[in-house]
């Protein structure tokens, strides 16, 4: 998931917006960056422009989300495009806490030993879904190397609640990778979401430096795996662009998705969350994503969303209703 520096000037946090600021003991959110060389932050371009949160209607949606005490990656990751979402009721919860076991160098996800699961937390996520009367919720978690199974029966109870208290709501889920958890996998697709997410981030070469902690074919593998086990789930992946990935290698990359036969893949632009986290190589131009679309939509995929702005979850119920069209329109059915 890419991250946005903008909306995070003003965030309590420390360390966030502002790298320098002295943080209290055990407050910093990435201490194994805090010895790296800062990056320059690049102006952005005029094309990357986002409205400011604050809307009633996203204080409603924030309202919700702080009286259950979730957590949401909206807020964790510092996406851009929270004030739009909010303000549509659209939230994306993080389950299983706020710290992570990876330290990936793109990510502003808190870095660190996890608490224990709250054993509550399905029925909480289950209850604010109901209250926001989401008609698509995706959920998506940190990393939990750190649990014997990763947290997949935590995903597949989450999902169970949701279908218990809103049977019409579709469920997408973006989940980790499971790296050596066997069987998680087919836990989580026991449960049955609706669209099966799981980012492979960037391509292959850039792995030892963007997310050295994943395997870049036992991710793509993974995303094969769910289309075996059940073929009428969606499958989707999502990678950032702006990292110092050559056009060739995003091809190639589309050309595996489609190979595992993946159903949507997103592109957006890589915004740097602090001058510690890995550098902006470059500002990927709107007439380039429009041409990774174009692309895209030739090798095969049912869906595509490549912009600036894109976001693993972003209109993500608008998609799904999409993706679904798209299928019936191939299948006839």
């Amino acid at each position: 998931m890419a991250v946005v520096l903008d909306l995070l000037n003003r965030d309590p946090r420390p360390n966030i917006g502002n790298p320098k600021a002295e943080a209290k003991p055990g407050e910093v959110r990435h201490p194994e960056k805090q010895k790296r060389a800062e990056n320059p932050i690049l102006r952005k371009p005029d094309w990357i422009r986002v409205k400011a949160p604050g809307s009633p209607k996203w204080a409603e949606t924030q309202k919700i989300v702080k009286a259950e005490k979730l957590v949401t990656v909206c807020e964790e990751a510092g996406c851009p495009n929270i004030g739009e979402c909010w303000e549509k009721k659209h939230a994306t919860f993080m389950i299983m806490g706020d710290t992570c076991t990876r330290a990936c160098a793109f990510c502003n996800v808190k870095t660190g030993v996890p608490e224990a699961l709250d054993h509550e937390e399905p029925r909480k996520i289950a209850e604010a879904v109901a209250k926001l009367g989401l008609e698509h919720v995706v959920i998506t978690s940190v990393d939990r190397d750190d649990l014997n199974d990763g947290g997949a029966e935590h995903f597949a109870r989450v999902i169970r609640a949701i279908r218990e208290t809103s049977p019409t709501t579709t469920i997408e889920i973006l989940t980790p990778d499971f790296l050596r958890k066997p069987g998680a996998l087919e836990v989580v697709v026991a449960a049955k979401p609706d669209v099966f997410n799981h980012n492979l981030e960037t391509v292959p070469g850039r792995y030892l430096t963007v997310r050295p902690g994943a395997r870049y074919f036992h991710s793509l593998r993974l995303l094969q795996r769910v289309k075996e086990l059940d073929p009428t789930i969606f499958t989707k992946s999502g990678i950032m662009v702006g990292l110092g990935e050559e056009r060739n290698e995003v091809l190639q990359l589309m050309d595996d998705l489609r190979s595992a036969e993946v159903d949507f893949i997103t592109i957006g632009q890589y915004l740097a969350p602090s001058r510690k986290h890995h550098a902006v190589i470059r500002f990927v131009t709107p007439d380039e994503f429009k041409s990774f679309e174009t692309i895209a939509y030739v090798k095969g995929f049912l869906m595509v969303s490549a912009t600036p702005l894109t976001r693993s979850s972003h209109h993500a119920g608008e998609d799904f209703a999409k993706l679904r069209a798209a299928r019936a329109a191939k299948t006839g059915a």
